[in-house]
């Protein structure tokens, strides 16, 4: 009985053991919905292996691998020349990998008579130069300006393609993620706000095209699009264990199916 007991213990203890945990930091336009999806068709092809997934922005994947708290950290931005060094410091080597494309679609409420905008007025509108629709077309009204918080990787691209690195708009209100920006110009008649292409499909926005562009598959891949971006995995040097499988799934044929489904762009 005791032998049996023993056994038993020690087959319950290999189990744990084997068991793998993969940590996982950073962006939400990743994390929102692909990274989710990635983990759980991985799950269902490698049962012992579970995840914790923290999507907050891509400032704090890129801090969790120089930290070493996390096995990938999702952006939807390179990392900056401080970020580089600060890892450097700490004996980390910060590895980017290009796992989607994706577009950044600037979206108002679906009752918002404007059917287009340029890129100057992106830029004029975000930057708080413009304030009333009446001035692009739209109903007489003061304009409300939704965007990400500052450790967002979209905030930085953002001013980077659209903004001539020009600050926002002193009165533009910072979201926690896409899906609340979603709902804030769902809700508001005078919103505009930009979000991944993952999130362009919900009730109440609609998608302005910039001068004369909509983000499509075929806009972003090429580039014509102007807001049209990269999206990565970062890894301290070449991703090892299970960190590895997971990457490599990712850019699978299987796992950049997944990312067109969840509205992203695949790399192939």
């Amino acid at each position: 009985m005791k032998k049996s007991i023993l056994i038993l213990a020690a087959l319950a203890a290999a189990s744990v053991a084997s068991a793998q945990k993969l940590v996982i930091k950073g962006s939400d336009t990743l994390g929102g919905k692909l990274v989710p999806a990635l983990a759980e068709e991985y799950k269902a092809k490698h049962p012992g292996v579970s995840f914790e997934i923290s999507a907050e922005g891509s400032t704090t994947g890129i801090t969790a691998i120089t930290d070493g708290t996390a096995q990938i950290g999702m952006s939807s931005r390179r990392a900056t020349p401080v970020e580089q060094s600060g890892a450097t410091a700490k004996g980390v080597t910060l590895k980017p990998t290009i796992v989607v494309h994706d577009g950044i679609a600037i979206i108002v409420n679906s009752n918002n008579p404007v059917a287009k905008l340029t890129k100057r007025q992106v830029e004029q509108i975000f930057a708080g130069e413009i304030t009333d629709w009446s001035v692009v077309g739209g109903n007489p009204g003061k304009v409300s300006v939704y965007t990400r918080n500052t450790s967002s990787g979209i905030y930085k691209d953002f001013k980077e393609l659209a903004m001539n690195k020009r600050d926002y708009a002193s009165s533009s209100q910072k979201m926690a993620g896409h899906e609340a920006i979603v709902a804030e110009v769902a809700k508001n008649p005078s919103g505009i706000g930009y979000v991944g292409l993952a999130s362009i499909d919900a009730a109440g926005i609609k998608v302005l095209p910039i001068d004369g562009l909509l983000p499509t598959k075929a806009t972003v891949k090429n580039h014509t699009y102007p807001y049209a971006r990269p999206t990565f995995y970062y890894t301290n040097g070449e991703a090892t264990g299970e960190a590895a499988k997971f990457l490599a799934f990712t850019l699978s044929d299987e796992g950049q199916a997944i990312a067109e489904k969840t509205g992203f762009v695949s790399i192939r």
